[in-house]
């Protein structure tokens, strides 16, 4: 089932999403002439995992982690399906990242990796965008809009080995299967738990396979990931 978050002129709604309909409690609303699609949670944080891919490590001559290496980034940056990114002025280096991400269900710690599908509301796309001239991750990939979200949860998936691929202006950038993760999504979530409580709404990136190439002011970003759909985003010149 994929479950989606609504815009409308008297606030959002949300419910089950249905070929471009979502069916909320208090009826029907159609995606795109009652309202937009909004990010499909509303995360305390979004806890990313980098360096989750042997290609990457090849592409930033990175060493093996041994452990999930990862970094956080604010609710500020999320912002949903075919929302626009604008490109920062601080930066002239700005990437992107196709990455499988989980939506957590229950406030939870200490979670067994068996346990992890018990706690995970469903699973949805982000793009880690990323300032690469910049100086720390915080600086890098923290900033407003740095992680488009969406567009639904897709709550019936085995995240574990499905494809991916990334399209940039038409462009094919990124392909890859989650299979060729160094850690699984269960892993992973299971791993953070031990570290933070992780609250309802919260989100967990896995790691993007290497991506070749910077991104442009017009350029669209489309990540697709079997099962669940594409998330769509367009950069556009920066504000400040």
């Amino acid at each position: 089932m994929r479950l989606a978050r609504l815009l409308t002129p008297d606030g959002p709604v949300a419910g089950r999403y249905e070929e471009g309909i979502i069916y909320a409690d208090d009826g029907a609303y159609e995606v795109g002439v009652d309202g937009r699609l909004l990010p499909p949670a509303e995360p305390t944080a979004l806890y990313c995992v980098g360096r989750n891919f042997a290609e990457t490590l090849e592409q930033m001559e990175y060493d093996r982690p041994e452990e999930p290496d990862f970094f956080i980034k604010p609710p500020a940056s999320v912002v949903g399906h075919e929302q626009p990114i604008p490109y920062p002025s601080f930066t002239e280096e700005l990437t992107y990242a196709g990455e499988l991400a989980a939506v957590i269900d229950d406030r939870c710690r200490n979670v067994d990796p068996e346990d992890v599908p018990d706690v995970v509301r469903g699973y949805t796309i982000m793009n880690d965008v990323d300032a690469l001239d910049q100086q720390g991750r915080t600086a890098r990939k923290a900033f407003d809009r740095s992680g488009p979200l969406g567009p639904w949860l897709e709550t019936d998936l085995d995240p574990r080995a499905i494809d991916m691929h990334t399209d940039v202006a038409g462009e094919r950038r990124q392909e890859a299967n989650t299979e060729l993760m160094l850690f699984d999504p269960y892993e992973i979530v299971s791993y953070l738990s031990r570290r933070f409580t992780v609250e309802p709404g919260d989100v967990v990136a896995f790691g993007s396979p290497a991506n070749p190439g910077l991104l442009e002011p017009g350029d669209t970003v489309e990540i697709t990931y079997e099962g669940i759909g594409t998330l769509r985003n367009t950069v556009v010149e920066g504000r400040e």
